[in-house]
């Protein structure tokens, strides 16, 4: 069975991908399943409705030169998303999901969020703390590697113990992506990664494996075998893999490869969701 559980569309302010064009190339790559998982990230972008209007950053490489800074429209969204599903519900299963990139002081916005739809399936994913981006390299200025890296680490644990509505911990190791002082050792991480995964683990939650670490070059998975082995000792056994796709050449990206990656780090499942249920495939 190949799914990719994480895929953006026109529908998050970083991809101009329409929505109906990603089934049509999901079903000529032969995945069997879908799942839209679109941004909203309260604390740096205003909802599509805010009453003070939209706000705009620059385009950066291969983007229209100004770009939304913007969440999901919400109703949009949702109508688009049934009507897709019902035409093309004998050639592929879509699900809906979202990616709520979220903070500690953002809960209450997503805990409304949550409420209002009828979601397969949700990505909690740590993206900015403290309202500071990592990819501009605002929340690391002014700390040491040990420091940013402890605080990401900080905010995700905390998370995890306070919010409850979601499927799967995204991109677990993002800060390394990011990370401009090279690699940071795992045993100084160990730790805090462990609570992070026992909680997720007693709370009936999962991690992703996301596959746009082959795009990025990156030296290892994401998040790496170092925490996908803790987890699965730990016995963590829901897993998702995502391409983090914003165009047509990153869907289903490194799927398959994920999933002999995945067996060969004795995983034996590989899980979708429906109504934010969970359901192994076996591999």
């Amino acid at each position: 069975m190949l799914t990719d559980y994480h895929v953006h569309t026109k529908y998050s302010d970083d991809s101009e991908y329409p929505m109906e064009e990603v089934v049509r190339d999901a079903i000529v790559l032969g995945l069997s399943e879908i799942c839209f998982t679109d941004h909203v990230d309260y604390g740096i972008k205003r909802d599509w409705d805010d009453p003070r209007g939209v706000e705009y950053r620059r385009g950066g490489p291969g983007e229209p030169e100004r770009m939304p800074v913007v969440n999901v429209n919400y109703p949009e969204y949702a109508a688009e998303f049934g009507r897709l599903k019902e035409k093309y519900k004998d050639q592929i299963t879509l699900k809906m999901g979202m990616e709520f990139g979220m903070q500690t002081h953002t809960i209450p916005q997503y805990e409304k969020l949550f409420s209002s739809y009828p979601f397969d399936f949700i990505i909690l994913s740590v993206h900015q703390v403290e309202d500071k981006e990592f990819w501009t390299q605002d929340f690391q200025r002014g700390r040491t590697q040990e420091e940013y890296n402890l605080r990401y680490y900080e905010e995700i644990l905390e998370l995890v113990r306070r919010y409850h509505n979601y499927s799967v911990l995204g991109h677990l190791d993002l800060i390394s992506r990011y990370d401009k002082a090279g690699y940071f050792p795992f045993e100084k991480i160990r730790p805090i990664v462990a609570e992070i995964l026992k909680t997720v683990i007693a709370d009936g939650k999962g991690i992703e494996i996301n596959t746009s670490s082959h795009r990025y070059g990156l030296r290892d998975l994401t998040p790496s075998r170092d925490i996908l082995r803790l987890y699965r000792d730990l016995g963590g056994e829901v897993i998702t893999i995502g391409s983090d796709s914003h165009k047509k050449e990153h869907l289903g990206a490194f799927v398959r490869e994920t999933m002999d990656e995945m067996k060969a780090l004795g995983f034996n499942a590989l899980y979708t969701f429906d109504e934010m249920v969970p359901a192994p495939h076996y591999l």
